[in-house]
């Protein structure tokens, strides 16, 4: 997951000036690898990385309140690829659909693709989002040694009838795979190319895919997460006319080339913002991330403009 770069070494970006900070957040939003979403009633949710996944609620996208976790009895099935009984959960992705929370998360270890039984995706469902209300949908995929990638930092996203979960960290970077819309499991064997990253031994992860107007983008986080003010992560971005790749920065450069243009880095007392989700509300699309200061880990909130062709934090 996100936390998968924890154990390499940190990388120098600079830093960026005039970057406005996060939005004002009140409560409990001491979180990692933020998700969000919203339900029919208009309660906002968001999910992070922890022992049992953290759930967390607001009526106003402001003030935030620890509701508890996702499997407050513990997830066993998950215990041979965290490696431990009751482990960290890593990098949830939330997605509200006719009544319904689809819930991707992942299981491993730090830095490792092959604790025991590998790295694995799971799903689970709720009509509520509530603790205890979740349904166990079983193991999404996964990959173990030998395999190229690692099967961790999941995200969904649905255009028109088709859905499909992007994944990766490190190794040979971002995948995407095609999924059935009534099991929201893979319908295919086969696995997409990206984006990948030779600088910083390859630190790339947490994708999101967003569309926006004609455009896909495609978010990840680049270099060093979970490493408090040494955290050395940022939010890059490319995108392209189709969700199955042809991923381009700005300047033209392929993603599976190394691109991706900077959205958002360490700035001011904001450090290694990243773990990132991208959310649409009725004021517009929603970056949500986490970033360090000397206190912990942090929510942040932004709107994103679009209205360059490319997005921009405001």
């Amino acid at each position: 997951m996100r936390f998968a770069a924890a154990l390499l070494l940190c990388a120098t970006i600079p830093t960026i000036l005039a970057q406005p900070g996060p939005g004002v957040v009140t409560g409990n939003t001491a979180v990692h690898d933020p998700t969000m979403c919203k339900d029919d009633a208009g309660t906002y949710f968001v999910f992070s990385t922890a022992v049992g996944l953290e759930i967390r609620t607001s009526t106003d996208r402001t003030a935030w309140t620890l509701e508890g976790v996702v499997w407050p009895d513990g997830a066993p099935w998950t215990d041979a690829f965290t490696g431990t009984s009751n482990g960290n959960l890593w990098a949830p992705d939330c997605t509200y659909l006719d009544g319904t929370f689809y819930l991707y998360y992942a299981a491993s270890s730090f830095g490792s693709q092959n604790v025991v039984s590998g790295s694995a995706i799971f799903l689970a469902k709720s009509t509520t989002g509530m603790p205890g209300s979740w349904t166990d949908e079983g193991l999404v995929t996964q990959t173990a040694t030998g395999d190229s990638y690692n099967a961790i930092d999941p995200n969904l996203i649905i255009e028109g009838s088709n859905w499909w979960l992007s994944l990766g960290s490190f190794w040979t970077g971002i995948k995407l795979q095609s999924l059935n819309p009534s099991t929201g499991k893979p319908s295919s064997s086969d696995v997409i190319g990206l984006a990948e990253r030779t600088a910083n031994n390859g630190a790339i992860e947490a994708s999101v895919i967003y569309k926006n107007g004609d455009f896909f983008y495609l978010f990840t986080s680049w270099d060093n997460c979970c490493q408090g003010t040494s955290s050395t992560y940022n939010i890059r971005v490319g995108r392209s006319s189709t969700v199955d790749g042809g991923y381009v920065d700005q300047d033209g450069v392929p993603l599976t080339e190394g691109g991706g243009t900077l959205v958002l880095g360490t700035h001011g007392n904001i450090v290694g913002p990243g773990g990132q989700d991208v959310f649409d509300d009725v004021d517009g699309p929603i970056l949500v991330y986490h970033y360090y200061t000397s206190a912990g880990s942090f929510l942040g909130i932004n709107l994103l403009d679009f209205s360059s062709g490319w997005p921009v934090v405001v």
